[in-house]
C-alpha cells in the first residue's frame, strides 16, 4: 500500500476531505463574488465590530476582497532578490502550505492545484520540502486555514495604524484568532491552482517593482536580473504595460 493511500484511509484525512468537498460545493452554487457580497461582508463587519467598537466600510471591504482570492495565497514580496529566485521561494512556500492542508498527500495536492503528481514530486525535491515531517505533524487543515485568515486580517489592519485609535486596534490584534474563527465558520475557503497562484504573485511582485523604480524598466531589469525584452513581455502579459 502506498503512503498516499495509507493517509487517505485515516479518519482525519477523510474528515478533511469531507469539509473540502463541502466548501467546493458551496462555491459551485454561485460565484464566490456573490458569496462575498451577500454573506462574507456582513460576517467580516460583525466580527471586526465586536472588538473594534465601530464599523469602517473601507476596512471591511479590504478584508472581504482579500478573502475573494484565497487566504492560503499568503506571500511576502521581496524585490531585493532576482525575480526567478523570488518566484522559486514563493512556489516552495505555497506548495508547503498546500501539502500541510492535505496532510502531506501529494495526490490530493496535485488535484487541488491542477498539477500532475510527477511535477509535485519534482518541485518537492528541488525545494527540499520534508513531506514525511509534514505527515508526522498532522496539523489540522482547519487550523492552518484559520491562521492564514488571521494573517490576512493582520496585514490589512497594518494599513490602518494611522487611522484607527491604537487601543482599539490593539484590541482587534489581540483577538484576531477569534475574528478569523468567526469568519472561517461562515465562509468557504477557495482553492487556488498553482498557475493562478503564480499569476497573483507575479502581479504583486511587478506592481511593487514598478512603484519602487518609478516605471524605469532599464533599472528594473538590471535589479531583478532579467533581460529588458523579457521584462517587457512579462509586464505586457500581466497587463501592466
Amino acid at each position: 500500500m502506498s503512503e498516499n493511500k495509507q493517509f487517505e484511509d485515516t479518519e482525519d484525512y477523510k474528515e478533511s476531505k469531507k469539509k473540502s468537498d463541502k466548501n467546493s460545493s458551496k462555491s459551485s452554487d454561485g460565484s464566490l463574488e456573490k458569496v462575498i457580497t451577500k454573506k462574507i461582508s456582513p460576517v467580516v463587519e460583525e466580527a471586526i465590530h465586536k472588538f473594534l467598537g465601530v464599523s469602517i466600510d473601507e476596512l471591511n471591504q479590504d478584508i472581504s476582497e482579500k478573502l475573494l482570492k484565497s487566504p492560503l495565497l499568503d506571500f511576502d514580496i521581496d524585490t531585493s532578490i532576482p525575480f526567478k529566485e523570488a518566484k522559486k521561494i514563493f512556489k516552495r512556500n505555497f506548495l508547503r502550505k498546500m501539502l500541510r492542508v492535505s496532510y502531506g498527500n501529494i495526490s490530493e495536492v496535485a488535484k487541488r492545484i491542477g498539477v500532475d503528481r510527477r511535477s509535485i514530486h519534482r518541485i518537492v525535491k528541488d525545494a527540499g520540502i520534508d513531506v514525511s515531517r509534514i505527515r508526522e505533524e498532522m496539523i489540522r487543515p482547519y487550523d492552518i486555514k484559520q491562521k492564514a485568515v488571521s494573517n490576512l486580517i493582520e496585514d490589512v489592519l497594518d494599513n490602518y495604524k494611522t487611522i484607527i485609535h491604537p487601543i482599539k486596534l490593539e484590541n482587534v490584534y489581540r483577538n484576531v484568532d477569534e475574528v478569523s474563527k468567526d469568519i472561517m465558520d461562515e465562509i468557504p475557503i477557495q482553492e487556488m491552482s498553482l498557475k493562478k497562484a503564480e499569476y497573483e504573485f507575479e502581479l504583486a511582485y511587478f506592481k511593487k517593482l514598478l512603484s519602487e523604480h518609478d516605471g524605469n524598466l532599464s533599472h528594473m531589469a538590471k535589479k531583478i536580473e532579467l533581460r529588458y525584452e523579457t521584462l517587457l513581455r512579462k509586464l505586457k502579459s500581466l497587463g501592466l504595460k
